[in-house]
């Protein structure tokens, strides 16, 4: 049987949780939440309202913007803080809702799998972009092309 402390009773934090992790991860979603905001209405702003709309967004268009460190930096700013913004989210969930250690190191560990693969495979999306691949017809390539 289990028994439980009395109510007004001092709390008394063992020496192996004293960490600050819980309390860093807690303003993590504060402040990237707030970045991730203005980064996202940025990047609909510049994609969807500024210029031609939606119907202006094609290969060119993504060519055209990764092109420029700026954008790539964007781009790569808005990737990498909402997939933490997101692991630290459904990690919190799997803390709150998985029962069993075992279980719960499984997933976080899913997790962070699959964070990582993303990540990477992103970061390198990005960065290794070719807006102007050799042999394609002229007609689908951005402007700033010469071939």
């Amino acid at each position: 049987m289990t028994t439980l402390d009395a109510p007004r009773a001092p709390f008394r934090r063992s020496r192996a949780t004293r960490s600050n992790f819980e309390l860093y991860s807690w303003l993590f979603m504060r402040g990237s939440g707030v970045v991730l905001i203005a980064l996202v209405f940025g990047h609909l702003f510049v994609n969807l309202v500024a210029g031609d709309g939606i119907k202006a967004i094609d290969f060119a268009f993504v060519g055209g913007k990764w092109s420029s460190p700026f954008w790539q930096t964007w781009d790569l700013l808005m990737l990498w803080l909402a997939e933490l913004h997101g692991v630290n989210g459904v990690r919190t969930v799997i803390n709150d809702y998985a029962e069993k250690d075992s279980t719960r190191i499984v997933l976080k560990t899913l997790l962070l799998v699959s964070a990582a693969v993303v990540l990477v495979l992103g970061t390198l999306v990005i960065f290794t972009f070719d807006p102007c691949p050799v042999g394609e017809p002229a007609n689908l390539l951005p402007s700033f092309c010469t071939q």
